[in-house]
């Protein structure tokens, strides 16, 4: 019998590359500048990964969808930040439409994350929704967090 291999490797910035994100305007100029360019074509579904000093471990896009929706999925946002010993997480994803208030899907979908964070003692710190003119914080507007 052939067992199979599992690898994980995860390799941080450097200690003096690292961005630290104190607000939610910091998150999403360093979210827009990773963006994609389907930014105003497609809905992207992206996180942040922070370690305690709420310095950027580093982000992945975790999920790509259409016109009008994303689907992401909590065991591969989780998983990721588990692998990469994170100590919170921002959740990202656009509006192509420039609409930056959330649906009623981005609102629950935000509640089970932030539930499962707590479980897992890995907090969400916010769920930002990004357009090219501009953004939304979920932690701004005091939705959850």
């Amino acid at each position: 019998m052939e067992l199979s291999e599992i690898q994980v490797k995860y390799v941080p910035p450097a200690k003096a590359n690292r961005t630290k994100i104190s607000c939610s305007k910091d998150a999403y100029q360093y979210l827009h500048k990773a963006w994609s360019e389907l930014i105003d074509f497609q809905e992207e579904f992206y996180i942040l990964i922070l370690n305690r000093a709420n310095e950027v471990l580093g982000y992945r896009k975790v999920g790509e969808g259409g016109i009008s929706g994303v689907v992401a999925d909590s065991k591969v946002i989780f998983g990721i930040a588990l692998k990469c010993a994170a100590s919170s997480i921002i959740l990202a994803h656009n509006h192509p439409s420039g609409n930056l208030l959330p649906s009623e899907a981005d609102l629950r979908v935000t509640k089970n994350f932030i539930n499962i964070g707590k479980i897992l003692e890995l907090p969400i710190l916010d769920h930002i929704i990004i357009s090219s003119e501009g953004y939304y914080s979920f932690k701004d507007e005091g939705k959850f967090l």
